[in-house]
């Protein structure tokens, strides 16, 4: 299968990507020409493996019959100094709300989405390193 997308300048530094599912801007900071009207390119990277993830995790929270409350995912990464700029180490840290957590339910799901099932975190282990963190928060 290949994904397609096309990306359209809209003058100085703004962009739009087009996807069959949808659009989204892309725009740099003021201080390097652009108006801030759109995400940059390194956190859509970040935005990427969130949604990933939390695609895989809300699933498998569904089918394993251990709901929560709510959940947020942080994702935090290390950008090198040097030019070409990467991120080198990744964390991702995942917050659920609610009580009677089923931990070992949650812990799997995480578990399943991070070393199995989300095919942005592999791709992100080819030049990063990837710490996660679970938290639950009692309401």
């Amino acid at each position: 299968m290949t994904n397609k997308i096309e990306i359209n300048w809209k003058g100085q530094m703004s962009f739009e990507s087009i996807a069959p599912e949808g659009n989204i801007m892309i725009d740099a900071a003021e201080a390097v020409g652009g108006q801030g009207k759109g995400l940059r390119p390194k956190a859509m990277m970040l935005t990427a493996l969130g949604g990933c993830t939390a695609m895989d995790v809300a699933s498998l929270l569904k089918k394993m019959r251990a709901e929560v409350d709510d959940f947020k995912i942080e994702v935090e990464a290390n950008l090198t100094d040097e030019h070409p700029k990467f991120y080198d180490v990744v964390k991702v840290t995942y917050r659920f709300f609610g009580k009677e957590f089923k931990k070992d339910k949650i812990e799997k799901a995480v578990n399943l989405s991070v070393d199995r099932y989300c095919g942005v975190m592999e791709m992100f282990r080819g030049f990063a390193k990837i710490e996660t963190e679970i938290i639950y928060i009692e309401q």
